[in-house]
């Protein structure tokens, strides 16, 4: 069965750091492009970061930009969305999403339809 896996996540204070990992199962990354969405609660989902199957290629919300770094390791299949000095308004549900090949900023578009979605983890921001 193919999927999105996600790990990481958690609780954290201001300022602090977390990584999220997103891993295929049952198929290959090496052609998709790959995002990290979130989702606050009583907010729309939004793109954060997202980066195209060349690792050359990748997108930030100017709210991340400079304190998230997105990645990908082809030989292990998987993404990992570096995420630091956090802040509160960073809270939220945290989804990867695979598309095929398509360009970061596409990626990051929600109007696009997405192959495939991680099942979420929890992003908890908080003195």
């Amino acid at each position: 069965q193919a999927q999105l896996v996600q790990s990481g996540g958690g609780s954290v204070q201001p300022g602090g750091s977390l990584r999220l990992s997103c891993a295929a199962s049952g198929f290959g990354l090496t052609y998709y492009a790959i995002g990290w969405f979130r989702q606050a609660p009583g907010k729309s989902r939004e793109g954060v970061s997202c980066i195209g199957e060349n690792d050359d290629e990748s997108y930030y919300i100017d709210s991340v930009k400079g304190r998230f770094t997105i990645s990908r390791d082809n030989s292990k299949n998987t993404v990992t969305l570096q995420m630091n000095n956090l802040k509160p308004e960073d809270t939220a549900v945290y989804y990867c999403a695979a598309d095929f090949i398509t360009t970061p900023q596409d990626m990051c578009d929600l109007t696009q339809k997405k192959d495939y979605w991680g099942q979420g983890t929890q992003v908890t921001v908080s003195s």
